[in-house]
Formats: structure tokens, sequence, C-alpha cells
């Protein structure tokens, strides 16, 4: 039950507001047809509502109402994941609550539902039932479609719960004490049941580990009553680097008129001394203002708030601590942080960089960890965040701290969990390569010694590389990228070939060590020119009786083509071949207009036409003299090309 936003659980309901479910029962209140129930849910007491309106329901009282209310309970005991049947049977029931579109898309999305929690979202913004809910709930909308695309995120870092400090109760926001070093968080492990959601009142605790840097050992004790009031909650401390001064929130007794039910509290160390906590001068009082976190520099305090002005639930803001001891105007961070959702529970790493919780930008559920890179929010990933609420982290050096999470497996609804950044993963790709001379007349095949390889990317951009003495080469490559390769020679045709890195990366699981290297083997043949030796061009298929070029044809020339572009001073005859069947004479024609018919296409793509010439052999050039099946008789259907002339 960690204070605020999960500060639902402090506040009464008549404060909600006008969007909030008081509204919803004024008019039974108005008529005096109050139930047990509902008496239970206006004064802020779900956990004893929620029994009284299943009872309402099994007794199919009122039931769509009662399911919607139920639901209501849930999501404001911080339990939205829980709410979803009870607001899908209010939907089937007919409810006519106006909110009931757009708080079943929240509990789609806080269960990790983000197709139809998208739709249900955009369906209540085109609705347009409540103007409020429907400017927020397309910007929903798109948070959950985005949420999708995170499943794939490599984990980065190690995460363990704190066993030495968690409980039975509720356990969240983490800070150091300096000088003593002890680590200072909320607890409702002793406190009285709270009858927003039935866990303790929350208290801030402090424990010194017996071995501090692994967090083990030690036992907890209460902080001074100076902080602990037994009738409110508090949470959230945050200190000064030289530990002079003390911030941390507590919920309203009442007896500050005027004040919602959370607020941010100060002390200051004087005189070998804590002093009487007052209220901050940055409390707004017809707000919530609590998670408050001190930057590194001692002077810059960020807090989360409900204040009027913001973009949706709750915001962050920031303040500047004066010499005097009172804060600067509160600044709100901007729509690039803070969304239509909550935005809360920062928290400062020592380089200064910001960290916070929110359940508006996309995440796996509820609450997720952002860090701020570049000025935008980027989500920590699997691991540190799930499907439930993880927020509060809090750093004890470069990398790593604690953060508090309410995930399946702790000890209570809320567990800390200690945080390391794993160690950065490198994966370098190479492709280590080797050129060759191929003499067919010798039949020999050698490597190429100082023979340069140029290298394009997808992109156009060319690089060369040089091969040693025994005609290797290694060249750096980058991820998700396909190169073109390509070899040249006096007296050989240029070999070209293609290395590409997409879908190559290793499965994040196998990187065991500061860097992986993936080497890619290609090899590049160039083949000796030898004049007048018949190449065969496979695969050239002519329709029955037919020259014109078919698709598949074409795909085979355009290979002839980047030879004849690969190699622009060569000359070549392209000859076609028909097998012994029908008369010499058709089949000498029929050949000449299939290779007239070859010459034209490749003509088409740009070869001069001087560079090449058509000849139709028939069947005087068999491969096979005497065929004697299918298979034989298409040897000899062929297609050819030799070189005729070397330019100089």
């Amino acid at each position: 039950m960690a204070l605020s936003i999960r500060y639902s659980s402090l506040k009464k309901l008549v404060l909600i507001g006008a969007a909030g479910p008081a509204v919803a029962l004024s008019g039974c209140a108005s008529s005096g047809k109050l139930s047990k129930a509902d008496k239970r849910f206006l004064h802020g007491e779900y956990e004893a509502a929620i029994p009284l309106y299943k009872a309402d329901i099994a007794k199919a009282k009122n039931a769509a109402t009662a399911n919607f209310r139920l639901g209501e309970a849930y999501r404001l005991s911080n339990r939205l994941d829980q709410a979803e049947p009870y607001y899908k049977a209010a939907l089937d029931g007919n409810s006519r609550n106006a909110d009931l579109g757009y708080r079943y898309a929240e509990a789609l999305k806080a269960n990790g539902k983000f197709d139809e929690a998208a739709q249900r979202f955009t369906s209540y913004a085109e609705s347009g039932t409540n103007r409020t809910l429907a400017a927020r709930a397309a910007a929903e909308a798109a948070s959950a479609t985005a949420s999708k695309a995170l499943a794939g995120q490599a984990v980065a870092y190690d995460v363990a719960p704190l066993d030495a400090v968690n409980s039975p109760g509720s356990d969240f926001s983490a800070a150091r004490m300096p000088g003593s070093g002890e680590l200072v968080f909320a607890s409702g492990r002793d406190g009285k049941p709270y009858p927003g959601n039935g866990e303790g009142y929350t208290s801030l605790y402090a424990q010194k580990f017996d071995d501090p840097a692994a967090m083990t050992g030690g036992t907890p004790r209460k902080l001074e009553p100076l902080f602990n009031n037994d009738k409110v909650l508090q949470a959230s401390a945050s200190y000064t680097p030289d530990g002079k001064t003390m911030v941390f929130a507590r919920s309203n007794d009442g007896s500050k008129k005027g004040y919602r039910s959370v607020d941010i509290w100060i002390s200051y160390y004087r005189n070998g001394a804590w002093t009487e906590p007052i209220l901050a001068n940055i409390n707004d009082r017809t707000a919530d203002d609590f998670s408050p976190a001190f930057a590194p520099d001692g002077t810059t305090l960020y807090f989360a708030s409900s204040r009027k002005g913001g973009l949706g639930g709750n915001d962050l803001y920031k303040a500047t601590l004066g010499a005097n001891g009172r804060f600067s105007p509160a600044e709100n961070l901007g729509e690039t942080i803070n969304t239509v959702g909550n935005d809360n529970f920062p928290g400062v790493a020592p380089d200064g960089t910001l960290y916070f919780s929110s359940d508006g930008h996309p995440g796996f559920g509820k609450l997720d960890i952002f860090e701020v890179k570049g000025g935008k929010p980027v989500n920590l990933g699997p691991g540190i965040n799930s499907p439930g609420d993880d927020f509060a982290p809090f750093f004890t050096a470069p990398g790593v701290g604690v953060f508090s999470s309410n995930r399946a497996g702790g000890k209570g609804s809320d567990d800390l969990y200690t945080f390391k950044k794993k160690p950065r993963r490198m994966v370098a790709f190479y492709a280590d390569g080797a050129v060759l001379e191929r003499n067919d007349k010798a039949n020999t095949t050698t490597p190429l010694a100082s023979e340069t390889v140029t290298i394009t990317n997808t992109s156009g951009q060319r690089r060369d590389v040089q091969t040693g003495p025994d005609g290797r080469f290694t060249t750096k490559l980058d991820s998700a990228q396909v190169y073109s390769l390509l070899a040249d020679h006096p007296g050989d045709f240029t070999a070209r070939t293609s290395v590409s890195t997409v879908g190559r990366y290793p499965s994040p699981e196998t990187l065991t060590q500061p860097l992986t290297e993936v080497r890619i083997p290609v090899t590049l043949t160039l083949t000796k020119i030898v004049v007048n030796k018949a190449i065969e061009v496979k695969d050239i298929f002519y329709d029955y009786d037919k020259s014109n070029i078919r698709p598949d044809a074409a795909i085979r020339l355009d290979t002839l083509v980047q030879t004849l572009q690969d190699n622009p001073k060569i000359n070549i005859e392209l000859s076609s071949h028909t097998d012994q069947r029908g008369k010499d004479a058709y089949n000498l024609a029929l050949s000449q207009r299939r290779a007239e018919a070859a010459v034209a296409y490749i003509v088409s793509k740009g070869i001069s036409p001087s560079r090449i010439t058509a000849k139709g052999y028939g069947e005087t050039r068999p491969i096979i003299k005497n065929p004697k099946n299918e298979a034989e008789y298409q040897r000899n259907r062929r297609t050819e090309f030799k070189v005729t002339r070397i330019d100089k």
C-alpha cells in the first residue's frame, strides 16, 4: 500500500472530484437509498465495501451497478488488475456509468492486454462520453499500442528481493541515511489495518546491515516518534547528501484544515538533533504532494503532485531548496516526462540522471520505471519492470540500488528489490574473407595477394580493403546490414557476392563476455577468362515453340547483365541451342530467334549492342549426341555465352 498513487488508499472518496465515484453515488445519497456497501465506499473503506458488494451481486441486487462499484473499490485501493472482471460484468449488465468504458480499458492495460485496451480506449475517445477522460483515452490508446513493442526488449538489470528487509507487510521507498549508512524505508509491518485496503498503516524504519555491500543481516528499527505518527501514514524519506535536511511524505490526520490527504514534510538536523517536522512550503492545499527525492546536488527536490495544471493523474515537479530552508516555486517537468496517467516516485542517480515511475508511458502493465535519456523517458525493460507496480528507484552507487515492487512472488503486497545494471555486452561483426583465382584450364585455385575488395552497404557507402599475402582479408561490419563485396583482376571475370548481418545478433543469454565477436566467412572466386570458351547460363527456359523471354528466364539473364557491367572490356556471343527433335532448319531458326530475344533483353538493360551478338546453333552442337530420356534432351536445350574479344 505504497503512499500515493497508491495515495488513493489514503484519501476519502469525497475528495476524488467530479470524475470520481462520489458523483455516481450522490443520486442514491440524496434519496436515502445508500446500501451498506455504498456507505463503506463513500468513506473510503474499500476493503470493507468489497465483500458487501460481492454479497449484493450474489443476490442479483442491482448487479450491474454493484459490479461497477466493486471494480472501483479495487481500483481506488490500487488493485486495478483485479477490477477487470467486475468492469466487464458491469458492461455486460448495461451499466450506464459514463466512466465505465475508460476504467475497463485501464484494467485491461494493467493486465497486459494491450490490443484490447487500445481498442477500448479508442472507442471511448470517439464516444465523447466524458470529455475529460475522452481526451486522455486517445493518448492511452497510443501508449497501450506502443507497449507491445517492449516485449522483445533485453533484460538489462540483475534483480533480487531484499530479503533482509522484506516482511509480510508492505515495504517500499528506500533511501540511505547519511552518516549512519542505514537504509530507510516505509513499512506497514506493525501498523493497524487501514480501511482503504486492509493493509497496515505505514511508518518509517531504518536498518543497518551486517554486510552493507551485500545488504544482508541487521535488524530494522522504527524511526523516532518525531517522524512517525501512528494515526497517519509516512513514507518516501529523502536526505540531502550532507545529512542536514530530511523530507518525507505524510498523510493528513484532519488537524490541518484545507490540506488534502498527502503532503511533504521537512526536518533539519541542528545542534545534534532533528527538528520537529513542518509542512514544506511547496505543498498545494488542493492537491496531494508526495514521493520527494533530493538530487545529489542537495538543493534540487523532485516530487509528485496531483495539483491543478498538470497533464493527467499525478505529475512530476521540481523545486530548489534555498539557504533559508524554503523551496522555490514548483516547476512542472513538462509533457515529455508527464502523461495523462500517473507519473511519480522520482529517483536520481549519482550522475544526476532522473528516473521515475509511470503508468502513462508504454510499459509492461501498471507502474514501470523509466530513465530520462536525452530529455526523453526510456523504459528500463523486463526484469526491473514487471506486470505489477515497479516504482521508487533509489541508487546506492552508479547502476546499483533498490526499488519497490508488488510483483508476484514477494513476501508482502510491496517488497524491496535490489538492482544492478548488467555489464554492457558488446557484439562486433566481422567478415573473414578470401579472394581466390580459378583457372579451369589448369584446374587450379590459388589465393590472390594484394587484391582490392570493394565493400558497399545498402546506403551506397563504399570502402576498400586489401588482401594479405595469403589472399585473406578481415573487415568490420555493422549489425542488421547487408553488404555487396566485389573483386576484379586483369584477365579474370569480376567476382561478386553479398554478406548480411541481419538476424545474426546472438541471443542475450549467450552473451557471457564483455565483447562477443561474430565472424562471417566469405569467399570471392575470380575465374580466368578464356576466349571462345562456352559458358552455360543455367535455367534459361522458353515456352514450347516460343522465343519470348519468360520472367524466370529474365532473372537468370540479369546475372549475365551484371557480368557485362562488372567486366566492361569483354565482348560476347550469346548462343541458343535446341535438342535433336524437330526439323534441322526449323530448330536453327527457332534458336536464332531465342538468341536474338535474349540479346534484346540484355541490351534493354543498358548494355551496348556492339558488345554482344546473337547466334542460334539449333541442334548442331549437342552436349549429349544420342539422348535417351527427357533429362538428356534438356541438357542439349541450353543458352551459352563465350567471350569473343577483350578490349585493351
